[in-house]
C-alpha cells in the first residue's frame, strides 16, 4: 500500500516521466558523449551534429522504453507479481493509446533529429534510424520478439554501444574507423550491465511469463558470472583502448569509477530480492555514466 501512495497520478506528467525511465537514459547519453570525444581528438568539432545525435538517441531510448512497457505489458511479463520498478502501462497509469502515442511521438522527434543527420551524413543515417526504430519495436513486440529469446544483451551491445557510438562519430567526421569501433566496445559492455542487471532481478517472473531472456536460459549461477564478466570486461577494454589501440593513457581515468562497481557488483551476487536488485539497477545505470563520463575525457585528451 505505501508503494501505492507513491505513484503519480493516472495521465499525469509523473506518469509519463516514469514510463520513459529516466534512470536508463544514460544510455542514450553516454554513446553520444564517446562518439564525440573521439571526433574532438580526431579534430572535428560539429556541434550540431553532436546535439542532434544526442537528441535523436534520447527520444529512441524513450520510444524503446514506452515500446517494452507496452510489449511487456500485453505479453504478461509486467504483472502483479513483477519485482521490478513500477511499469505506467501495467499500474493504469497510462493507457495503451496514450504509450502508443508516445512511441510515435518519440519516434517523430528522432526522425526531426534525423533530417539533420541525414543531411549532414548522408544515407548511412536513414539505415541506422529505421533499424533503431525497428530493434526498439521488436525487442519485446511482434511476432518475434527477441528479447524473449535470449537476444537481448546482443541488441543493447550493438544498438546501445556500436552503432551509436559509431553513428555519433560519423555524422561529425564522415567515416567510421577501427579507433572508433574500439572506443566502442567499453560503454557498449557496461550499458549491456544494466540489462543484465534487470534479467537477474526478474529471472523467476520472466520464466514464469515465458520470456526466455539469457539469464533464463543461463540460470541465476551462470547470470550472475555474466554480469561480473560484463562489468570487468569493461575496463580490460577500456585499458585495451591505451595498450594495444593507440590511445593515450588518459583512457585510464574510466578506471577511477571502479569503487562505484563493487556495490552493484556485490548486490547482484548475494540478493535475489527486488528492492536490493533494484538499487543495483540504479547504480548500475550511475556507474555506466561515471565510466563513459571518465572515458570521454580520456579519450578526448
Amino acid at each position: 500500500m505505501a508503494r501505492a501512495r507513491t505513484l503519480p497520478p493516472a495521465g499525469s506528467f509523473g506518469a509519463w516521466l516514469l514510463a520513459t525511465r529516466p534512470p536508463t537514459l544514460t544510455a542514450a547519453v553516454v554513446p553520444v558523449a564517446i562518439g564525440t570525444a573521439v571526433a574532438l581528438r580526431d579534430g572535428f568539432r560539429e556541434p550540431l551534429a553532436a546535439f542532434a545525435a544526442l537528441l535523436g538517441a534520447v527520444a529512441l531510448q524513450v520510444g524503446a522504453n514506452f515500446a517494452n512497457d507496452l510489449s511487456d505489458f500485453r505479453r504478461g511479463a509486467d504483472n502483479e507479481s513483477r519485482l521490478g520498478p513500477p511499469r505506467a502501462t501495467q499500474l493504469g497509469l497510462l493507457t495503451q493509446q496514450q504509450v502508443m502515442r508516445g512511441i510515435i511521438v518519440a519516434f517523430l522527434i528522432a526522425t526531426i533529429a534525423g533530417l539533420y543527420l541525414v543531411y549532414v551524413g548522408g544515407w548511412p543515417i536513414i539505415a541506422i534510424g529505421l533499424a533503431s526504430m525497428l530493434a526498439a519495436v521488436t525487442y519485446t513486440g511482434g511476432p518475434w520478439p527477441f528479447g524473449y529469446r535470449g537476444l537481448g544483451e546482443v541488441f543493447v551491445f550493438i544498438f546501445f554501444g556500436v552503432v551509436a557510438v559509431a553513428g555519433t562519430y560519423y555524422v561529425q567526421a564522415g567515416e567510421v574507423n577501427g579507433h572508433i569501433l574500439g572506443a566502442s566496445v567499453p560503454v557498449a559492455l557496461t550499458v549491456t550491465a544494466i540489462l543484465v542487471v534487470n534479467n537477474v532481478r526478474d529471472l523467476d517472473t520472466d520464466r514464469t511469463a515465458g520470456k526466455y531472456t539469457l539469464a533464463v536460459y543461463l540460470g541465476r549461477r551462470m547470470a550472475r558470472t555474466e554480469f561480473v564478466l560484463v562489468v570487468i570486461g569493461a575496463y580490460v577494454a577500456a585499458a585495451s583502448l591505451w595498450l594495444v589501440g593507440g590511445f593515450a593513457p588518459w583512457v585510464l581515468l574510466s578506471w577511477l569509477s571502479f569503487p562505484a562497481a563493487v556495490v552493484p557488483l556485490m548486490a547482484v551476487l548475494a540478493h535475489t530480492d527486488g528492492p536490493t536488485l533494484n538499487r543495483a539497477l540504479r547504480s548500475t545505470a550511475r556507474l555506466h555514466l561515471l565510466f563513459g563520463v571518465l572515458l570521454a575525457i580520456g579519450l578526448a585528451l
